[in-house]
């Protein structure tokens, strides 16, 4: 009998990595590590249904040594790592560059979270996905934001184009590992809703506007649609998207689409 795939998800609690978790455990058959800042109702559910093959650890991934041991634990208890959604990540604060309200210690608060935790996650999945059996497999959960320059999203576009930095790097660092970053589109999560309610006087009206009314008409992703590609890149992602920046409704990706 094949052993399931094991995957780990940080950002866990909501949105995306909520719907990433339910689709590798229903769809995809595997054991999962929701590792997560709290843990929301939706993830206690979640765990209710799969208590076996769902391991959930509360832990701010910017406290390091916490989550070595969540990683270490996540060992102990399924013996293997084959995959690794780096999927934690935060948006304010929101301001422009020279703004007196954002200070440098905001900057580097929101690096700690959206870049320093990823090089932590990594350094202590890599042995194990080295020699996973399955072919490791790590996807870091990017934006458009990486290739764009929106008035007051500096922490955030920054961040974001120095995560795409990092998968390039490590993938030409560790050809054992396959690494794929993924643009998710505008999805319909909590991060949407604080744009819309915080983002008037921060962004220009217009740029404001348009994700105001993306939400009105509809037009935003579906956590469980982007949630599907980035789920199935975790067990399957070919060598050739190894180091990429790929969207998830772009060619590329329409095999790992529902």
């Amino acid at each position: 009998m094949a052993r399931k795939p094991v995957v780990i998800v940080t950002g866990a609690s909501k949105g995306i990595g909520l719907a990433v978790a339910r689709i590798l455990l229903d769809k995809f058959n595997s054991n999962v590590v929701a590792i997560s800042r709290t843990r929301t109702p939706e993830l206690g559910e979640l765990h209710n249904a799969h208590a076996e093959s769902l391991m959930v650890h509360e832990c701010n991934v910017t406290d390091t040594p916490s989550l070595n041991h969540a990683i270490s634990l996540a060992e102990k208890k399924f013996h293997h790592i084959d995959g690794l959604i780096l999927n934690a990540g935060v948006l304010n604060p929101l301001g422009k560059v020279t703004s007196p309200d954002v200070s440098i210690d905001d900057w580097k608060s929101h690096f700690d979270v959206n870049f320093f935790s990823l090089v932590a996650a990594l350094r202590a999945t890599l042995p194990a996905l080295r020699e996973s059996s399955l072919g490791g497999r790590v996807v870091f959960v990017s934006s458009g934001a990486a290739v764009s320059n929106i008035s007051g999203w500096g922490p955030y576009n920054a961040g974001k184009a120095a995560m795409n930095s990092l998968c390039r790097t490590i993938a030409n660092e560790e050809p054992a590992v396959t690494f794929v970053a993924l643009r998710p589109g505008r999805v319909d999560t909590p991060m949407q809703a604080v744009l819309r309610a915080e983002g008037a006087g921060t962004m220009a009206d217009t740029v404001h506007q348009d994700f105001v009314q993306a939400h009105a008409e509809g037009k935003l992703v579906k956590p469980e649609d982007c949630g599907h590609v980035i789920a199935s890149l975790a067990l399957n992602a070919t060598k050739d998207l190894t180091g990429e920046f790929v969207a998830w409704d772009s060619e590329p990706c329409k095999p790992y689409r529902k």
